[in-house]
């Protein structure tokens, strides 16, 4: 697969408050063909939840 588009970096981790916007960032870098790395993690800062998930390039 080479490496990833853009000059991206191959480890990704992706924050953002719980909503659309965040779920809309992680599906377009599996689009791109990034994985999944791990479990995804939250925390609450008093006023939102914040979540955060790892991507990572899939090795050629």
């Amino acid at each position: 697969m080479g490496r990833p588009p853009d000059d991206l970096p191959i480890y990704r981790v992706l924050t953002g408050p719980d909503d659309a916007s965040f779920c809309r960032r992680v599906s377009e870098a599996l689009a791109l063909g990034y994985v999944l790395y791990g479990s995804p993690a939250a925390t609450f800062d008093g006023e939102h939840v914040i979540v955060a998930q790892a991507v990572v390039w899939p090795e050629s």
